[in-house]
């Protein structure tokens, strides 16, 4: 009996698994082999890919800069403490935050089978460079190589900073896109799940429990209340309703600085205590699955897809805490 690796006997020259093995198992057990390959096959096929990426785009020499856009890695020169914002970068932050979310509406607009995510990247980056903007996420620093792209969009099994390429948006996906915006020295954060074409009524559920997610965060925000009030109240509203909540990837203060703390769990995490006060300002941004929440990397050191390849949505708000609740800095 030769083994699955063995030349096959045939002389062939391969695997004796690749060649004759399911034709000399008895009939029933071939049937059975070959239709679980073929599933394996198709479930492997659906997943998404990496694709071509075009050149990193251009920002007019005129626009003003984040700090780390200015570095060949990424890093940011300062970063601010996360303590409630003055009045003046408040302001600057309804703009900035105005701004975002109208690149959001522009690129979710464009969404449809048979466009590419650099067609989406490409809108988000000239809608950016149109208000004067720099769009944040080019050239922000990574474990691998600083951020390529203008927007991240994230396709089905991908959960977050998924980089635009020559993948092709087809019937019945889901895309997040994530807009930053760097305007009059602030960041502007928002994103949203989008629907491609005729979806799938499961999916279509998760991507409208993730969007009730986000907003049973931000009715948990209150001054004198705690970070973990936030992850708690998401983490029981999607595990109701049979989801699971991604750990590894936080919300975040956001102001002058494009990340700053505090950190913003989206679960029950007891280490979130940071307490929550009038004046801060940061973003919530939960993602949401369909099954496991444990997730991958890829090579790219940018790309987190859920182990199991399950779908997966998220949406996201910049907010400010008021001194009765929250307030959205990125309502169009």
């Amino acid at each position: 009996m030769l083994a699955s690796n063995d030349p096959c006997w045939c002389g062939s020259g391969r695997r004796y698994k690749r060649c004759h093995r399911l034709a000399d198992l008895d009939p029933g057990r071939a049937a059975a082999e070959q239709a679980r390959r073929a599933e394996v096959e198709r479930r492997s096929a659906a997943y998404v890919r990496p694709g071509t990426r075009t050149p990193r785009r251009s920002v007019p020499a005129d626009i003003p800069r984040p700090d780390y856009a200015l570095d060949p890695h990424g890093r940011p020169r300062h970063r601010e403490t996360g303590r409630p914002k003055d009045p003046e970068t408040i302001a600057l932050m309804r703009i900035a935050g105005r701004a975002a979310a109208e690149v959001l509406q522009a690129v979710g607009a464009a969404v449809r089978p048979g466009v590419t995510t650099d067609e989406l990247d490409a809108i988000a980056h000239e809608e950016c460079v149109a208000r004067g903007g720099y769009p944040s996420p080019l050239g922000y620093g990574g474990s691998v190589m600083p951020f390529p792209k203008s927007l991240c969009t994230s396709v089905n099994e991908v959960i977050c900073h998924g980089i635009p390429d020559s993948t092709v948006l087809q019937d019945g996906d889901i895309v997040n896109a994530d807009v930053t915006i760097f305007l009059n020295g602030v960041h502007g954060d928002t994103n949203a799940t989008f629907l491609v074409g005729d979806v799938d009524e499961e999916s279509r559920r998760l991507v409208d429990v993730t969007r009730q997610c986000l907003h049973v965060g931000i009715d948990a925000v209150r001054p004198g209340g705690s970070v973990r009030d936030i992850g708690r109240a998401i983490q029981s509203h999607a595990e109701e309703r049979g989801y699971g909540v991604v750990r590894a990837f936080v919300g975040h203060g956001i102001g002058r600085s494009f990340h700053c703390e505090p950190q913003v769990f989206h679960y029950d995490n007891p280490q979130a205590r940071t307490e929550l006060l009038p004046g801060m300002t940061f973003t919530i941004e939960p993602m949401i699955t369909i099954g496991d929440w444990h997730h991958e990397m890829w090579d790219d050191g940018w790309t987190a897809v859920t182990a199991d390849r399950s779908r997966t949505a998220q949406f996201e708000h910049t907010l400010l805490v008021t001194e009765d609740g929250a307030q959205i800095l990125t309502s169009a």
